[in-house]
């Protein structure tokens, strides 16, 4: 657990009106290897970034975890970024305001305590406020850029991939030597990285995740036919299983089976409008039949009915009556979902 920081309705109305200005002035600076919350760029394209490495040969893979990203950015640094580009002395005075401001929340026994964390350590961003997005790729954008400058990514052909505070080093080779720069940089910029998590993979015999994918070696289910791809992680799999549990359970408050479907359409479909990259037809399939199971188990319990309701809920009947969508459906026009 930690404070998110969320702005006031009058904070969250001035950052998302300086944010409005300022974004455009810093987007010119942002490098081409950052993907998150900018125009035009998304995760999907930071995964067919590391994706068209890997295919190109940049098969060592430094994959890197930061402890607390924004918790950790250093304000005295961050705002010499934002000076760079800006002179008014009242809009640095204003988002320096944002980045010290307290956190109120509410303690065990329902007493309201304020915290002022950031301001005592003079690090971190507000996370949840509007300005918070900008600022930390402001503050990513110091070590793409000085990577870059120092002559790493041509030196070892060792590129980086960047989504918030999650990044990927794809390497054609020597990405010992990678992780050793990395490390020295990281501590340069007053940043934390997670050894634990931090690890050098080798494709293809190793596999890493990124943004809920797994990248590495696939297998053609027609010809066996070995690829280098990208596939929902279990992980990812693992938490949508146990959201459909939850969204199903019997201790729910009761409530009609239109509402019921409803909720578990929204969840569905939207966990697989992101996840629809590579050959995710199993993924779609797990989750299609887990779904299934628990409406039909919820079915059965709101109408009493003994028994595993097989026979009175079948599939057919819950995605063509019921209206249960039907997720391997959604494969039928994604090409590389095929395989």
């Amino acid at each position: 657990m930690r404070p998110l920081g969320i702005p006031t309705i009058t904070d969250r109305v001035v950052q998302t009106a300086v944010m409005i200005v300022l974004e455009p002035i810093f987007e010119a600076d942002l490098q081409p290897e950052q993907y998150a919350y900018r125009a035009q760029k998304g995760a999907h394209d930071a995964v067919k970034a590391v994706l068209c490495l890997l295919r190109t040969g940049h098969q060592e893979v430094i994959d890197a975890d930061l402890s607390g990203y924004f918790d950790g950015i250093p304000h005295a640094e961050l705002m010499k970024c934002v000076a760079r580009r800006v002179s008014d002395k009242c809009v640095l005075h204003l988002i320096k305001m944002w980045l010290e401001g307290p956190v109120e929340e509410d303690d065990e026994h329902g007493n309201r305590k304020r915290t002022t964390s950031n301001r005592d350590t003079g690090r971190g961003t507000p996370q949840g406020a509007p300005i918070s997005p900008l600022l930390s790729n402001l503050y990513m954008r110091r070590f793409i850029l000085g990577w870059k400058k120092l002559g790493y990514a041509r030196r070892w052909s060792a590129h980086i991939v960047n989504y918030a505070d999650d990044y990927v080093i794809c390497c054609k080779g020597q990405a010992d030597k990678a992780m050793d720069a990395m490390r020295e940089m990281m501590g340069l910029l007053k940043l934390t990285i997670n050894e634990e998590k931090t690890r050098v993979c080798r494709l293809p015999q190793e596999r890493f995740d990124f943004l809920g994918y797994t990248f590495g070696r696939c297998y053609s289910p027609k010809n066996g036919y070995a690829y280098t791809s990208v596939r929902p992680s279990r992980k990812s799999i693992r938490r949508m299983v146990e959201s459909i549990t939850r969204e199903t359970r019997r201790s729910l408050t009761p409530m009609e089976t239109d509402v019921m479907v409803e909720r578990l359409n929204r969840k569905l479909n939207g966990w697989a409008n992101y996840f629809c990259l590579g050959p995710i037809n199993p993924a779609y399939r797990a989750l299609n039949a887990h779904a299934v199971r628990r409406l039909r188990r919820w079915l059965c319990k709101k109408h009493k009915v003994q028994g595993n309701g097989e026979t009175r809920y079948p599939d057919l009947y819950l995605h063509e009556k019921v209206g249960l969508v039907y997720l391997p459906a959604r494969t039928a026009n994604l090409l590389w979902a095929k395989r």
